[in-house]
């Protein structure tokens, strides 16, 4: 088959999300798509497309529909605290993501992790921070979040501004694409600033998943 073309059980693994989520898209025509026979088949140029619009697109949150944090966030791995500093908060975070069955090594996360620190804070402005690395000992990408209401003390932001919502993305070393498509997203999402601040204004780790992942299902 031409390497152009994928099946649909490509599509939702490129994607990561479930395949009856591709086969709904397709039936109502949301994804470009086309049918040989009774099979969906896709070509790989236009549902690269469609993944740069969609993670470009500037719609109200309601409206938007991820398409990876549900399936590498969870619940497990999302912190609520007032206050944190900042070496609290990503030891927190890597003790959180290490209970995961996709990550096989605590401390190559934690070298990792703050081995990318020294070289340069994560922390990108607008009161986030995003910790980043990809790492031999982990199986699949994984996503940790945390919310410190009052900010995170020393996280040394771009913009001087305190960091309030951190998020922890590990890879595998050969998972560059998705590790660059899951942080386009969320640094995309969270330039909205009405998105932010209901982030912040969370409740609890419940409001903080469900506003993320929209309804938190695939």
């Amino acid at each position: 088959m031409n390497n152009d073309i994928l099946t649909l059980e490509e599509v939702a693994e490129y994607l990561r999300v479930s395949e009856r989520t591709v086969y709904d898209w397709a039936q109502k025509g949301d994804i470009p798509c086309g049918k040989i026979g009774t099979s969906w088949r896709f070509k790989r140029s236009e549902i690269e497309n469609w993944v740069d619009r969609r993670l470009g697109a500037t719609a109200a949150p309601g409206n938007f529909v991820p398409l990876f944090l549900s399936s590498v966030l969870k619940r497990d791995h999302i912190i609520v605290a007032d206050r944190a500093g900042k070496n609290e908060i990503l030891q927190q975070l890597i003790d959180s993501l290490s209970t995961s069955p996709v990550v096989k090594s605590r401390h190559e996360l934690e070298q990792g992790i703050f081995h990318r620190e020294q070289l340069m804070s994560t922390g990108i402005g607008m009161g986030i921070g995003i910790p980043h690395v990809r790492i031999n000992s982990v199986e699949d990408v994984v996503l940790g979040a945390a919310l410190v209401r009052e900010g995170v003390a020393g996280y040394e932001a771009l913009d001087s501004q305190p960091v309030k919502l951190v998020f922890m993305i590990v890879a595998r070393k050969d998972q560059h694409d998705q590790h660059l498509k899951l942080l386009a997203q969320i640094s995309r999402r969270l330039k909205d600033e009405d998105f932010r601040n209901r982030l912040v204004a969370s409740a609890g780790i419940e409001e903080f998943y469900s506003l993320l992942t929209g309804d938190g299902a695939q």
